[in-house]
C-alpha cells in the first residue's frame, strides 16, 4: 500500500499491523457508500477514484460538503462513539479502496496506545478540514 494520507501517519510496524486487516473493494459510479446517521462499523483508504460527501437537507438533495480522493480516508466515524454516520458518501467516479472493520481496529488500537493516538491524531486533522471544508461550500463566498 503507499504511504500516503492515514498510512503516512503511521510508523512502518504499525502501517504492517493496520494493512493486515484490510481488503480490497471496489464502488462503480453512483454508489452509496454510507448513510448520514448509519452504523460506522468501517472505513476505507482511497486507491483511486472521488467520492463526494453529502449532508441531508430538507426538501432538497443532499449537499455535497468535501470530497476524498486516491489517499484520503473515508470515514471517521467509526473511530469516535456513538459510531454513527456524520455525512453520506457517494462514488463519483470509479472507486477502488482497502476497506476495514472497524472492531478489529479499534480492538488494534487497544493494544497499541501509539497507534492510538497516531490514528485518532489523523482522524481530527481529517475533521477539522472537512469541518472547514463544509463551512465553505455550505456558506460560499
Amino acid at each position: 500500500m503507499a504511504r500516503t494520507g492515514v498510512l503516512a501517519a503511521l510508523s512502518a510496524d504499525q502501517e504492517r499491523q493496520l494493512t493486515a486487516l484490510a481488503r480490497e473493494v471496489s464502488f462503480p459510479v453512483g454508489t452509496r457508500i454510507f448513510e448520514e446517521d448509519g452504523e460506522a462499523d468501517r472505513f476505507w483508504v482511497l486507491r483511486t477514484g472521488t467520492v463526494h460527501l453529502d449532508l441531508r437537507v430538507p426538501g432538497r438533495r443532499p449537499a455535497v460538503v468535501d470530497s476524498v480522493g486516491p489517499g484520503g480516508l473515508l470515514g471517521w466515524s467509526w473511530l469516535c462513539p456513538p459510531h454513527e454516520w456524520h455525512l453520506g458518501a457517494e462514488a463519483v467516479s470509479p472507486v477502488r479502496a482497502w476497506e476495514f472493520e472497524a472492531a478489529p481496529v479499534r480492538a488494534l488500537c487497544e493494544r497499541d496506545p501509539l497507534l492510538d493516538h497516531a490514528l485518532l491524531t489523523h482522524v481530527a486533522t481529517v475533521i477539522g478540514r472537512r469541518l472547514r471544508a463544509a463551512r465553505t461550500r455550505l456558506l460560499g463566498p
